[in-house]
């Protein structure tokens, strides 16, 4: 069985964590605040092909979308 890690900011205290989650009814809290008012992050799936990691986005030219040019990596 597979367990995703997720990542997530904190509403009270903004720290940023991940967080191993087990099953979708586990209660996700702060690791700072222990505040459980958090956000999930949108992640990047990533696997390790030989000695690299390559991103889902890794076949557009811009790392931070899939559009391949945007004002975040100045080539938009």
């Amino acid at each position: 069985m597979e367990m995703p890690l997720f990542e997530y900011r904190c509403k009270k205290c903004r720290k940023e964590f991940e967080e191993l989650v087990r099953s979708c009814a586990e209660k996700v809290c702060c690791p700072a605040c222990k505040s459980g008012k958090v956000e999930k992050k949108l992640s990047v799936f990533a696997h390790k092909s030989g000695e690299k990691f390559r991103s889902s986005s890794a076949s557009s030219s811009c790392g931070s979308c899939s559009s391949g040019s945007c004002s975040g990596c100045g080539k938009g």
